[in-house]
This record gives structure tokens, C-alpha cells and sequence, in this order.
């Protein structure tokens, strides 16, 4: 039997008026990158909810980058800011997850920055390759020891689940 090389399977969410349009820079231009990657537009990256992630990955995604304008250069006013704020949080619950960061990136880049945005998506391709698949769907089936796991919560945390008299 051979051994079939990984391919990572990459959501990316792009914000309509920078990212996308490098995206489409990048086409136009003939710049080459890695076609492991399914772009989805949306009006803006401040408007990418975290569950829009988790479904991604639960869905059978390797990894996950969001793309917006640069800081400070949002069309609509200081949405990407929320964008990070959104970012950060969902960094830290996907590490509650034992995901690793480097399957889920922010990315700036304007419309006239479609090198850029190939140069980091190949990087990130790259770098989900090197981790392997996240089979994140598997890790969740009913095997017996979730079930286990969510029985013991009352046990493990009976202390901070009592309410003082």
C-alpha cells in the first residue's frame, strides 16, 4: 500500500474590499499559490463570528485564515479591530481544544497586496502540512470516552460548583 501525501484542506474567509481583491490580484497577475485553499467573501472580516470557524473545522477543514483590511483602514470604520479582538479570543478557546495555533491565522492585506496575501497563504498551507490533518470530526465521534469525560465534570469541579450558604 502506498503512502498518499497530506494535503491540508483550507478555509479562508475574505473581507470584499482589500482581501478578496488581492485574491483576485493575485489571479490576475499569474502569482502562484497553493490551490489547497476555498476562499469564502464576506463583506468584511469584522464579520467572521468565531462559530463560522468551528464549523469550518468540524466540518473537515485543516485550517482556517481570515483576511481583512490593514487596522485602521477598515471600510467599515474600526470592524477589523473587532475582527482581532474576535481572534484572540477564539485563539485561546481553540487552544482550550488542543488545536494548534498555527491552523487558524489573521491576515492583513490591502487590495494591491496580492503577493502578500499568496506568499502567507502558501505559508500557511505549509505550515498545516507539516502538523498534518486535524481530523477534528474523528477526535469527536462516540467512542465512549466523551461520555466518560462529561460524567466526570461534576466530580472535578464539585468544589467551584457549590454555591456558599
Amino acid at each position: 500500500m502506498t503512502e498518499e501525501t497530506f494535503e491540508p484542506k483550507i478555509v479562508a474567509f475574505l473581507c470584499n474590499w482589500c482581501s478578496y481583491r488581492a485574491a483576485d490580484l493575485a489571479g490576475t497577475a499569474r502569482i502562484k499559490y497553493q490551490p489547497n485553499i476555498r476562499m469564502i467573501r464576506v463583506m468584511c472580516s469584522g464579520r467572521v463570528d468565531p462559530d463560522f470557524v468551528l464549523k469550518a473545522l468540524a466540518l473537515g477543514a485543516d485550517g482556517v485564515m481570515i483576511a481583512g483590511c490593514h487596522p485602521g483602514e477598515c471600510h467599515y470604520l474600526e470592524q477589523n479591530y473587532k475582527a482581532m479582538r474576535r481572534f484572540s479570543m477564539l485563539k485561546h478557546a481553540l487552544r482550550q481544544f488542543g488545536v494548534e495555533d498555527e491552523r487558524v491565522r489573521l491576515q492583513w492585506a490591502s487590495a494591491a497586496e496580492g503577493v502578500q496575501l499568496a506568499a502567507a497563504i502558501n505559508d500557511m498551507i505549509d505550515k498545516v502540512r507539516a502538523l498534518g490533518p486535524l481530523n477534528w470530526p474523528a477526535k469527536w465521534s462516540e467512542n465512549g470516552r466523551v461520555e466518560a469525560a462529561i460524567e466526570r465534570i461534576p466530580e472535578e469541579h464539585a468544589e467551584a460548583m457549590e454555591v456558599p450558604a
